[in-house]
């Protein structure tokens, strides 16, 4: 008998631009139930061709099979239809061309909180979700006590939701989801629940699930999350499937290409930020990285990166700081600039900043970089943040005989001075 629990065969899903779907409720399945027969001499409407530009697919010719209790990542740019997928697997959604056959049991943590009644309590609203995720009474029941420690919500859980937190509330909703029982679950990109540490514990929730046995399909902007989890994974970009392999090898190309949409020179005066209450009274214009066009530096190589900004106010004493970033997003280190600047309104200068000696890993990276007053101690106020530029790969360094050295994720991102031992008496 086949272990395939997911065979998928060329899925595709096409949306109307501007245009919400449409859910049918009872009487919408019975009327078009009655007018059937009138339908059958209806002539159909041709679908549009693919330059149509009112439609997009969102998700086109995705075929792939996964079978019982793999654990299988699903990656991708925003908009690369990673969510329609699941949609589409969980019976959301219908697809607009090809089939997808699911086997057994689906649980599915897609939209946290969807079902959940403001005011209701949060005693209430566990039984109502879990009913809405097609637990049973008694299977609610018998996990409560369960859901509600894992939620963190013991003093709260007779309290109406409306009064909860955001962060209160998504726990408990993820926590109600998480202790379903099914063959399949399907993971929208959970890690966007709650604090740091509420995520390391829905990480270890999904483990756990791993280890049973199950079926798990999990999507998240999160490489370290995906490597950790999944044996497998699948890569998708604009709709399609762009790479079918293992963990590490997806998670390779994935990085490869999104670091490749990048060049070494930023121009950054129209980007949007990501803080947007900023003054800006100094603000960055154009960013370059030196010395390295093609974005590959050799190990322990200098780096320097030009900085134009221009004044908006004068500002008598501004400093630059900056963060280094794994690709998957995992801060490696930062640090303030020692040297105070001044600009006057309307000045648009150029600046070097210098980094030496910093004994990056091998691997993929990326800069953020701010603008602003103060110090680490006093607190640095920010005037204009930019995130997630100047991508660049640090290469191994040599080995003997001339070939690259060997580096393993485990080892960290840093490579530390190698280390002296010597005899105690």
């Amino acid at each position: 008998m086949s272990d395939v629990v997911i065979h998928a065969e060329n899925l595709g899903k096409r949306y109307r631009i501007g245009e919400r779907e449409r859910y049918l409720a009872l009487r919408d399945v019975l009327g078009r139930a009655i007018s059937a027969p009138a339908r059958i001499f209806k002539p159909r409407k041709r679908a549009s061709p693919n330059g149509d530009p009112t439609h997009i697919w969102a998700l086109k010719d995705v075929s792939f099979e996964i079978h019982q209790g793999e654990v299988v990542g699903i990656i991708g740019r925003n908009g690369a239809g990673k969510s329609t997928l699941l949609k589409v697997l969980a019976r959301v959604t219908k697809p607009t061309e090809g089939r997808a056959r699911v086997k057994g049991r689906v649980g599915s943590l897609l939209e946290v909180g969807t079902g959940f009644h403001a005011e209701l309590t949060g005693r209430e609203n566990t039984y109502l979700n879990g009913a809405i995720l097609g637990m049973r009474k008694k299977e609610t029941d018998r996990k409560f006590d369960e859901i509600v420690a894992f939620a963190e919500v013991e003093k709260f859980i007779d309290t109406p939701v409306k009064y909860y937190s955001s962060g209160m509330y998504l726990r408990l909703a993820f926590a109600v989801a998480a202790h379903l029982e099914p063959e399949i679950l399907l993971v929208d990109e959970v890690l966007a629940v709650g604090d740091a540490a509420f995520q390391s514990k829905c990480l270890g929730k999904m483990g756990d699930v791993a280890k049973q046995g199950r079926t798990v399909i999990f999507v998240s902007h999160s490489m370290a999350a995906v490597a950790s989890l999944c044996k497998s994974a699948i890569v998708l970009d604009q709709g399609g499937i762009k790479t079918i392999g293992t963990s590490q090898e997806a998670i390779a190309q994935y990085l490869n290409a999104s670091m490749g949409r990048h060049t070494a020179v930023y121009n950054v005066e129209n980007a949007p930020r990501r803080v947007a209450d900023l003054q800006r009274q100094v603000e960055f214009l154009a960013l370059e990285l030196e010395d390295y066009p093609t974005k590959l530096v050799p190990a322990d190589a200098d780096l320097h990166v030009r900085i134009t900004v221009r004044g908006n106010e004068t500002v008598t004493s501004f400093r630059f700081a900056l963060t280094i970033s794994r690709v998957d997003g995992l801060p490696v280190g930062n640090g303030f600039g020692p040297e105070v600047h001044s600009i006057q309104k309307g000045e648009v200068a150029k600046y070097r900043l210098k980094l030496r000696n910093f004994s990056l890993a091998p691997g993929l990276y990326h800069f953020g970089l701010s603008v602003g007053t103060g110090n680490e101690r006093a607190g640095f106020r920010d005037f204009d943040v930019i995130h997630e530029v100047l991508h660049f790969e640090m290469l191994p360094p040599p080995g003997k005989g001339g070939t690259k050295s060997e580096w393993y994720p485990t080892w960290g991102s840093i490579r530390l001075p190698e280390p002296v031992t010597t005899k105690c008496s």
